[in-house]
């Protein structure tokens, strides 16, 4: 080995040394003849993909220092700090190595859209928090009050009942609830419940809320 090319190994040992507050990572970049690695970025609140680059050592080394997501530009042949000209940047939150030691799964608080194009991902869609099925089931509720048939859908009719007869309804079905809890009916017991957090989710949006204000004011309890 040239002086040349230890001189440069200790250089980023020690610069990953002194700036990681990530446990020591021991990245194969040697694997590709490019020096580089896949580098996935994911948020770290919605858990969605945002897009996928590329680091060598130096752009791994800057990342870990400025807590700022820097890869290396192929088509531009230097690093490159996302969000330099845009300010879409993509703060660093956390990251972790694969089980082969040559991919990065890098953990961002992104500040923006992550694409070019302007959208929350890379892949054409939004970068917005799901709660599986349960997020589903508000987009039903939006698009059936939208829709206002009153004649086909019970959510329809509902909402122009107001907002009075939806409390209402929610009240019911927790009544109902409790009442099978204290039962030894199982199926019964999921059935109601399932019933009365439907209603609660037509309440949310009733009242102009979502599951993700609700998520807000528990982590705002969580300490």
């Amino acid at each position: 080995m040239s002086v040349r090319v230890q001189l440069r190994n200790n250089y980023f040992s020690t610069k990953l040394e002194k700036t990681s507050k990530i446990k020591k990572m021991n990245i194969d970049f040697n694997k590709n003849n490019d020096g580089l690695v896949p580098a996935i970025i994911q948020d770290a609140t919605t858990k969605n993909v945002l897009m996928l680059g590329y680091m060598n050592e130096e752009a791994f080394a800057k990342t870990q220092e400025t807590k700022l997501v820097t890869f290396f530009s192929r088509t531009k042949n230097r690093l490159w700090t996302k969000g330099e000209e845009s300010g879409n940047s993509l703060n660093l939150v956390d990251m972790k190595l694969d089980c082969d030691n040559d991919t990065l799964l890098i953990f961002v608080k992104p500040n923006g859209p992550t694409c070019h194009k302007g959208t929350g991902t890379c892949w054409n869609t939004e970068n917005k928090q799901s709660y599986g099925f349960f997020s589903t089931l508000e987009d039903v509720i939006t698009e059936r009050v939208a829709n206002k048939d009153t004649q086909k859908s019970y959510v329809a009719s509902l909402f122009d009942k107001g907002i009075n007869k939806i409390a209402q309804k929610v009240g019911e079905e927790a009544v109902e609830t409790v009442i099978e809890a204290m039962d030894n009916n199982d199926e019964l017991f999921l059935y109601e419940s399932a019933d009365l957090l439907f209603h609660y989710l037509m309440l949310l949006q009733a009242k102009g809320f979502t599951l993700k204000d609700i998520e807000a004011e528990l982590k705002g309890r969580h300490k």
